[in-house]
């Protein structure tokens, strides 16, 4: 046998071994035997089970990427390629549920894995996503001012979650089912005709956000009313309706955002709305564990991606910390600043997924102190907060 069909021999033996027997309880020698080769000869081409078990998992991701590309291909427009992609990705993860299984519980959970080659293919499937996003933005389909890694973020987090949650039910569940109600939600954070409508009643809004992005990042002398009127998306004529100068405008800055403090003074110790209740919700969750990196290092590869968490009386804890989630947006809806069709169980695997997705990337990947925390948070603060406003209000 020559040494390629060895290797897959191999690899195949691992996958049914592992897929049968779990990680744990599989050894070299009964995949040895599987594959009908001396152990000697799987440490010739593996490290140890561990590269193994990584390297039929890459396989997996090579086939999935093929896959999508397949059913993306003749596809050009951004939302319909986005929804094809998360109906693709649900219901590939319920037809190999054994696949999805192993990636998150063995895989996804194990530190190792994130230095291996086959992470790098993981990260070939979410930038596939990103580039959908992109063009999203570039054709004016998606927002101008969205991050889209975040919304990346956001998502594929949320779809984890509706794996973890199909995994951990009594009976098989179809997550793709959810996929016109996640679409959704995920539409109603990032189309532009949405958010336009909005920013088109707030000029000086948009003027002032433009402005303290661009001082931010060059500062107040290096910036021109020129390109501050063309981040805000409006003529350089309309800013001086506004604004009588440059000087003006950045002295606008600390009189809107101060007066945005003491507004929100006044729901500091009693919050009247339910979107507001939300947005500080939200924030609370992210500063929460922000304030515990072990805990939230923990929680993120050794609980929530381990199976047996969700067979414990931890999990009915967490579960009554979401109700929070359901109660805020059942009083949305009863007052009509929340969309009434929105499903409570999917917004919050947006959320709660999509939250340990970018706190993933902070903690895990080593991009702790390559963002702006602060930053990421205000937007998916105002991210999942549009998610749930009733438009038609």
């Amino acid at each position: 046998m020559v040494s390629g069909e060895t290797k897959q021999q191999i690899l195949s033996a691992a996958e049914e071994v592992i897929y049968r027997k779990g990680m744990q309880e599989s050894t070299i020698s009964e995949i040895a035997r599987r594959a009908g080769v001396t152990e000697s000869v799987i440490y010739h081409h593996f490290k140890n089970k561990e590269d193994l078990l990584f390297s039929f998992i890459g396989i997996h991701m090579e086939e999935v990427l093929a896959k999508l590309e397949e059913q993306l291909e003749g596809i050009p427009e951004p939302t319909s390629r986005l929804s094809k992609m998360i109906w693709f990705h649900l219901r590939y993860n319920e037809t190999h549920r054994e696949y999805s299984r192993i990636l998150l519980f063995e895989c996804r959970s194990n530190r190792n894995f994130y230095l291996h080659d086959a992470y790098g293919l993981i990260r070939r499937y979410a930038e596939v996503m990103l580039s959908i996003l992109r063009d999203g933005v570039e054709r004016g389909v998606f927002r101008k001012d969205i991050d889209i890694r975040l919304v990346r973020d956001l998502i594929l987090g949320g779809l984890d979650w509706e794996t973890l949650g199909a995994l951990a039910a009594p009976l098989p569940a179809h997550a793709s089912a959810d996929i016109q109600e996640i679409m959704d939600l995920v539409c109603m954070m990032i189309e532009s005709r949405h958010f336009q409508a909005k920013m088109d009643m707030d000029k000086p809004t948009r003027i002032v956000v433009a402005a303290e992005k661009l001082f931010s990042e060059r500062g107040y002398r290096q910036t021109s009313i020129s390109e501050i009127a063309r981040l805000g998306d409006v003529a350089e004529g309309t800013v001086y309706e506004y604004f009588k100068n440059k000087e003006d405008l950045l002295f606008s800055i600390p009189k809107i955002r101060f007066k945005e403090h003491i507004e929100s003074l006044d729901e500091v110790f009693q919050i009247k709305t339910p979107l507001r209740k939300l947005r500080r919700f939200i924030r609370y969750h992210f500063y929460l564990y922000m304030a515990k990196p072990e805990f939230l290092k923990t929680f993120l590869l050794d609980i929530q991606l381990n199976p047996r968490f969700y067979e414990t009386e931890a999990l009915t804890f967490l579960q009554e910390y979401a109700t929070y989630v359901d109660e805020i947006i059942e009083e949305g809806k009863k007052d009509g600043s929340i969309n009434p069709s929105v499903n409570d169980r999917v917004f919050k695997n947006l959320f709660f997924g999509g939250f340990c997705h970018v706190a993933l990337r902070w903690v895990i990947l080593n991009e702790e102190t390559k963002v702006d925390k602060m930053a990421e948070i205000r937007q998916l603060v105002d991210l999942l907060s549009g998610a749930l406003s009733n438009r038609n209000q």
